[in-house]
């Protein structure tokens, strides 16, 4: 039988090992999920975030959730320990990377392709700007696979001579966290993952949620 990876012990080990404080190029797929990693990552490394999400839909949301992630900085006190890099929204990067996988149910190949597409910009950024590691938030929500995060991670590094941090941000009750540190500073929550087609599907399962509240009220 395989072995299950514990991404947590392994990032645990690795911290035990540093002395000093390494960079870290961070991307955040959003401020609530960057929330807890920030309050943790920042006590061990020299962080600098990266927004890079061209997978955002509309342009409005991008901006919406981009201004939630600086205010959330601003609102926790990191503002003198966190960098931030703010892409701008390239939605045709996103379109292109997912061409033929439209169809495809959240979760599965089209989501793996947009979660390579944003992995290996940050690799990238992280080999030019000779950082010490690099990983993503990502890992942080239940809804999100961190094994095949993490392999993707790997997969990267591998190719551009970066230095994936492993990561499973969910354990230790980080989620519950994030859900603590949006109240306490007022932080926008969204309600689906950010893609057109999360939005659509969201969108089908409240039209038929009303559908049936209608027939059931009948």
């Amino acid at each position: 039988m395989q072995q299950v990876r514990n991404f947590q012990k392994e990032l645990d080990r690795l911290l035990q090992r540093t002395s000093n404080r390494p960079r870290l190029l961070l991307h955040s797929c959003c401020g609530p999920c960057s929330a807890p990693v920030l309050e943790y990552l920042t006590q061990f490394f020299e962080v600098t975030l990266l927004w890079f999400n061209p997978n955002l839909f509309p342009e409005e949301e991008f901006h919406k959730r981009l201004h939630a992630q600086l205010e959330l900085i601003e609102k926790m006190g990191l503002q003198d320990l966190v960098h931030v890099i703010d892409l701008p929204w390239r939605s045709e990067e996103y379109y292109n990377a997912v061409t033929g996988l439209e169809n495809e149910p959240e979760g599965g190949k089209r989501c793996t392709e947009c979660f390579r597409l944003r992995l290996r910009e940050t690799a990238l950024l992280a080999v030019q700007g000779g950082y010490d590691y690099f990983c993503s938030t990502l890992t942080l929500s239940r809804h999100k696979d961190a094994l095949r995060i993490n392999h993707l991670g790997e997969e990267l590094a591998q190719q551009t001579g970066a230095v994936w941090l492993p990561s499973d941000f969910k354990k230790h009750n980080r989620e519950a966290r994030s859900l603590e540190l949006c109240e306490q500073h007022g932080i926008y929550r969204q309600l689906y993952c950010g893609c057109e087609f999360s939005l659509q599907k969201r969108q089908s399962v409240a039209a038929e949620k009303a559908a049936q509240s209608t027939l059931n009220e009948g």
